[in-house]
């Protein structure tokens, strides 16, 4: 993996001042979209005035920036027939209902099988038309492998833009559904705890007053005997940001090895623990999506059922 530093000061005649890192860098970094800098940014590779910085932070005048480009290895791999959950689908963008066990976009040995193989042959083209310069394939937010539900691609780089800065001035409402372990005290409430990369594991998220901030409001949808089924709306897009912050507040995602520290075992009925080791995957859905059109304006509205897994799983509770 390649890198190269480079060294920027704002000055006062450059009329930078006050304009987000984020955008300052895309338009002084050429062949680097503003999407793959706000990654590098996420993960410490842009340091402002001595330390890490977020994507929102606004330049001030004498700001010294240094930024480690980290180039990502192009992917290689082939447009798949891989069947695919249109919701729907215009000259613009796609919203796609993504099965939970399907990757997003090849990477770390994996590069058949995502979404972005099956995207690239359903839409006749090299996926690197839809968001020239992005590691991301065309797809504007993330879903994790085990999360099934809603996720927006965008069919080239300027929707893919408008896209994002709608994500970014959280302008985009995205609704999920997962069941917890145990029984929430109130009927809602709201997780407002800064994220960051766990030191003891890059592969794992945690809360931390050094992370970035983050923001998840939850509802009671229906009560079982040891689980509670919840609505959750996240106002922020860190990486397991649902799942961190279930956890945090001892609620963890049922079927989330990862975060639930061994929860999905503790349940002294053999009926369910069968039942949670045949699920096979975390209890957490992205079933409602709204976002503006960055072409016509209109305001678009998107829901997915659950997957059938996760109907016979709340159907095993109930009995």
């Amino acid at each position: 993996m390649n890198s190269e530093n480079q060294s920027l000061v704002v000055r006062p005649d450059q009329a930078d001042i006050g304009k987000r890192l984020d955008a300052f860098l895309s338009a002084r970094i050429e062949g680097w979209s503003r999407a793959r800098l706000q990654r590098l940014i996420e993960d410490g590779d842009v340091i402002v005035n001595g330390k890490e910085a977020k994507a929102s932070y606004k330049l001030r005048d004498a700001d010294e920036i240094e930024v480690e480009l980290i180039e990502i290895p192009v992917a290689k791999f082939e447009p798949e027939n891989i069947p695919l959950e249109i919701v729907f689908e215009d000259e613009y963008l796609a919203v796609i209902d993504k099965p939970a066990g399907m990757v997003v976009h090849p990477g770390a040995g994996i590069s058949s099988g995502t979404l972005a193989n099956a995207i690239a042959w359903h839409f006749g083209s090299r996926p690197s038309a839809y968001a020239a310069g992005s590691d991301r394939v065309g797809v504007v937010h993330r879903l994790d492998k085990d999360t099934s539900g809603l996720i927006v691609v965008a069919k080239n780089e300027a929707i893919h833009e408008a896209l994002g800065e709608q994500f970014r001035a959280r302008e985009v409402e995205k609704s999920y559904v997962a069941l917890v372990h145990g029984s929430t005290r109130e009927n809602k409430g709201k997780i407002d705890r800064p994220i960051a990369r766990d030191r003891r594991s890059r592969l794992k998220m945690t809360v931390s007053q050094t992370g970035r901030s983050a923001l998840t409001l939850w509802n009671v949808r229906q009560r079982f005997e040891k689980f509670t089924l919840l609505n959750v709306d996240i106002k922020t897009g860190r990486t397991h940001q649902i799942r961190v912050h279930l956890a945090s507040i001892n609620h963890p995602v049922v079927g989330d090895a990862t975060y639930n520290e061994g929860r999905d075992n503790t349940t002294s009925d053999v009926q369910l623990r069968k039942a949670i080791q045949k699920l096979g995957r975390q209890f957490l859905h992205a079933e409602k999506l709204s976002f503006t059109h960055p072409k016509t304006d209109e305001r678009l509205t998107f829901a997915a059922d659950l997957p059938p897994k996760l109907k016979s799983f709340l159907a095993v509770l109930e009995q």
